[in-house]
């Protein structure tokens, strides 16, 4: 293999468009070129060590980013455009060239901004892959630390985290089933935003390779290739992401910390890297019982990576007493029916009741027919559903808030509690569009504006596009309704027994099908609308971005997938009119409940679409990464090399290579929204199906290891992003729950037999002897005379089709039965939201303390420095300190004591705060 010499000003060599090359090319875009000698003979342990490493070929430079693009190996650069006009140009080989006049150009300015770059190139005869190594030396880190406000350490602490059964566990002198010693664990600190003139008070300031942490890195590098320009500002031309989008580059990442598999000959856990202990104590399914390691999650991911992990384990962990007290009220349904009059009554029937025909052409049929189902209706229509309701949405009340102290913990422990307020920069596809500046009100700082008028006019605009949508779904809605009224005829004209007995049945279950393959059709569609709507409305941070994209998506999935289970559970049934005035709809006689109740049937619904999706969703995150890896693999490893390297044998993937093997990051949208959905069907419509939470349980706890292997081992490794809780998703979560407690009413008042049940019983017989016949009405006379039969329905209607006196006692029952459950259940959840504080009373007291000592270490450091300005006055022989020599970097002019913010976690530097540190004179930079 042949290593050549880079010079900066050789454009065909900088964008690697030399095609004479064969195998890996090495080469440097930096100022001075780099001389590699031939590639002499190594031993082979040599050669894996620094082809494994992430490092830079000389073996020390650490690589902080990779960007990767592909081309044609017969593209060369110039080729045919000094003798082809223009106009003759093809538009591909036009495109063709304007994407290397702007990889030019970006690499150019990120040359210019101090970057160092490596390229490396494999060819084979259909492709060319080049992967440029990005290293942000130490004046670029601490220049982007201080504009990025990072957060640096001053001062370590123990990391004294724990769960609430560990505490129990050890109280009672019992060891723990779910906690688990992880090794390298990461340290707790005292932390200050990152100051250049200070850099000697933090700590590990003289290690200048280790100073900051490799997701900090990330972020500097992604900063500087987020806001890095390549053409005209006003045209959003500029950022790597809007590069990606236009195919410019195939992919930008962050490396992985080496191979997440662990060795045969390293057993001792404290050797292993950060991957390797995640993969180890975390993804493995075998650890589907113990605590996430979220302190190490958040080292290596982040904490918005974390919190997310956070919330879902927190999340399932209170769905336990949920599914348990839901599979108890499920048994209780069973006994229940066994021993259910009515149920009794409808079996032992047999010629008793004729009932009137379902549809014009439709026979006669008797109430003893549908025996199983109406005994299936009775397991989720009894008693226990009540209880279970009002226990569901305490339940959703009680876990929000205590998830609202679970993240203020967090949040306090992984210094992110004012990351929104004061931390958060503008995105830069913002602050290339703005159209104008205004001064920050916080923070003081000029910033790029988006007048809010426009910001308001165009999200009129777009919501005007959501309500469109959402009426495209309410069609869709309509056509499933009138589906399965036509199925229904069509079965019932079969002339099957069996098939005319499940009639009914057959139309509603393909009918849940449908609207499932419906639903994930419009979802594809409008997430794409949903991006280019957001984009459009210039929000200015990206915690602003993804809460107005998340709402979006939220509204329309939220019709999308609960419009049906809606229509069955409030509508269905309710508009049938009786025999001889049905009403119809389009010509098609309305829809009316099954012969077991519109309960068991939007049972039946919420476990078609709630288990089917999960269970899509499961195979899916099991099946398509596996695919799409190996698909990406393939691609890549069928190339044949022509190097050296190969022919000696001595071919090692290096870590660049195999990371783009990986499937690309899509963030944490999907997996919040299936976790949210999945909220809202365990609790909106609980009362129809009890054994709900246990299935969601079920799910999560594959759900979670599935994500941490997506993350560990078939992902690459994405940019670790700040956050301060979970966003706009406890907000969602919060209107879902009051959702429930109305929903919940109206189920049980409306849809359920339990109030008429209850009514029968202190009005007729305690012992429901007679229920059926009650509820049964006699068809109008003139439909009788009409079809020479006197038939039954189900409704409480005299012989004239008229409502009876009972119907509208059970309607004034039902409508203050709505309001006794609303008021009673909302008074308690607001008792709850009082007693139990957002933020805990040991949290709070810290929070008090830390802020003390930053204001003590603030007099104390004004003290200080006066004496020394007063002594340096004094004496002749003093001498002045050394300036910052940082290339390219501006002095900061602020105080002369370490500005200390007021946020929790965050003390102030001085000597008596931090002893066993020594404050030296700032030195000049490497």
């Amino acid at each position: 293999m042949q290593r050549k010499k880079i010079k900066a000003d050789d454009h065909a060599n900088l964008m690697g468009e030399d095609q004479n090359a064969k195998g890996p090319y090495y080469g440097s875009l930096s100022q001075a070129p780099i001389e590699v000698s031939e590639l002499s003979k190594p031993s082979q342990a040599t050669h894996v060590t620094q082809s494994t490493a992430n490092v830079f070929s000389d073996g020390r430079t650490r690589i902080d980013f990779v960007l990767v693009w592909e081309a044609d190996p017969q593209e060369q650069e110039g080729q045919n455009e000094e003798t082809t006009a223009e106009s003759e140009v093809p538009r591909w080989r036009r495109a063709v060239h304007v994407h290397k006049t702007w990889r030019k150009k970006f690499l150019n300015k990120l040359q210019a901004a101090g970057i160092c770059i490596e390229k490396h190139m494999v060819q084979d005869e259909k492709k060319v892959v080049h992967y440029v190594l990005l290293n942000a030396p130490w004046s670029v880190l601490c220049y982007y630390a201080e504009d990025l406000r990072l957060r640096l350490p001053l001062q370590a602490l123990p990391n004294q985290a724990s769960n609430w059964s560990d505490r129990v566990a050890k109280q009672l002198g019992v060891p723990s089933l779910l906690h688990e010693e992880v090794p390298n664990l990461p340290m707790d600190y005292y932390t200050c935003h990152f100051k250049v003139n200070k850099l000697a008070w933090f700590l590990g300031s003289n290690e200048q390779d280790t100073f900051f942490s490799s997701t900090q890195r990330h972020r500097i590098l992604y900063e500087i290739l987020a806001t890095t320009p390549y053409g005209h500002l006003k045209q959003g031309e500029v950022g790597v992401d809007r590069l990606l989008s236009e195919n410019v580059f195939a992919a930008a990442f962050p490396l992985h910390e080496g191979p997440f598999a662990v060795p045969a000959d390293r057993l001792a856990p404290e050797s292993l890297t950060e991957r390797q202990v995640l993969f180890q104590y975390w993804a493995r399914w075998q650890k589907w019982n113990r605590y996430q390691p979220l302190d190490h999650i958040r080292r290596y991911f982040g904490e918005k990576i974390a919190l997310y992990f956070a919330w879902l384990g927190f999340y399932t962990g209170w769905l336990l007493p949920a599914a348990v007290v839901g599979t108890l009220v499920f048994i209780a349904g069973i006994f229940l029916m066994l021993s259910d009059i009515p149920a009794q009554e409808i079996c032992e029937s047999e010629d008793q009741y004729q009932m009137c025909p379902l549809c014009k052409e439709c026979p006669q049929w008797q109430l003893s027919s549908i025996c199983s189902m109406f005994k299936a209706g009775r397991l989720f229509d009894h008693g226990g559903t009540i209880f279970f309701s009002i226990f569901m949405s305490l339940w959703a009340v009680t876990f929000l808030e205590y998830w609202k102290r679970m993240n203020a913990t967090l949040a306090h422990r992984w210094d992110c509690s004012d990351f929104e307020d004061i931390e958060e920069r503008p995105r830069p596809q913002f602050t290339a569009m703005a159209p104008m500046t205004m001064e920050n009100p916080i923070t003081g700082a000029e910033e790029p504006y988006f007048p809010k008028r426009n910001r308001v006019k165009r999200v009129t605009a777009g919501l005007m596009v959501i309500i469109m949508m959402i009426a495209v779904v309410v069609m869709f809605l309509i056509s499933i309704i009138l589906y399965r009224a036509i199925v229904s005829i069509l079965v019932s004209r079969s002339g099957n027994f069996l098939f005319v007995a499940s009639a009914s049945r057959i139309a509603s279950l393909t009918g849940s099908v449908v609207n499932l393959i419906f639903i994930l059709i419009l979802s594809k569609i409008y997430i794409a609308l949903a991006h280019f709507l957001t984009k459009w409305e210039m929000h200015r941070t990206q915690t602003k971005y993804e809460d107005a994209f998340t709402f979006k998506v939220f509204v329309f999935q939220f019709v999308n997938f609960y419009s049906s289970p809606i229509y069955i559970a409030f509508f269905k049934g309710r508009f049938v009119g009786y025999p001889g005035h049905y009403k119809t709809l389009l010509g098609i006689r309305n829809e009316d409940c099954g012969a077991g109740g519109c309960l068991i049937e939007l049972a039946q619904e919420l476990l078609v679409i709630m288990v089917g999706k999960q269970v899509i969703n499961n195979v899916q995150e099991i099946v398509i990464p596996k695919l799409k890896g190996w698909w990406q693999k393939y691609k890549l490893r069928s190339k044949k090399r022509k190097s050296k390297e190969a022919q000696l044998g001595l071919a090692q993937q290096v870590p660049w290579e195999s990371n783009y093997e990986l499937l690309v990051c899509e963030g944490l949208f999907d997996e919040y929204l299936e976790m949210v959905l999945q909220f809202g069907f365990i609790t909106i419509f609980v009362a129809a199906c009890p054994l709900a939470p246990l299935f969601a349980l079920l799910n999560n706890w594959v759900e979670i290891r599935l994500d941490a292997q997506k993350f560990v081992c078939e992902y690459r490794r994405p940019v670790a992003e700040r956050a301060q809780g979970i966003g706009i998703w406890f907000y969602i979560l919060e209107v879902i729950t009051h959702l429930a407690v109305i929903s919940n009413a109206f189920l049980i008042a409306f849809t359920s037999d339990f109030l008429p049940r209850l009514y029968y019983q202190y009005t007729r017989a305690s012992d429901l002897q007679g229920y059926v016949n009650f509820t049964l009405a006699y068809a109008p006379k003139h439909f009788a005379s009409q079809h020479n039969v006197t038939c039954r329905y189900r409704a409480y209607r005299d012989e004239n089709g008229r409502y009876s006196l009972t119907y509208w006692n059970l309607l004034a029952i039902r409508l203050g039965f709505i309001i006794v459950f609303e008021h009673v259940v909302f008074f308690i959840a607001r008792v709850i939201d009082l007693m139990v504080p957002d933020i805990p009373e040991s949290l709070e007291i810290k929070v008090k303390r830390e802020r003390y000592l930053a204001k003590q270490a603030l007099a104390e450091n004004q003290a200080l420095f006066e004496r020394e300005e007063v002594r340096a006055t004094s004496s002749t022989m003093q001498t002045a300190p050394k300036d910052w020599e940082l290339s390219g970097m501006h002095e900061n002019q602020g105080p002369t004591h370490l500005q200390m913010t007021t946020s929790t976690h965050t003390v102030a530097a001085s000597p008596e705060a931090h002893p066993q540190q020594q404050f030296e004179p700032e030195a000049e930079s490497p």
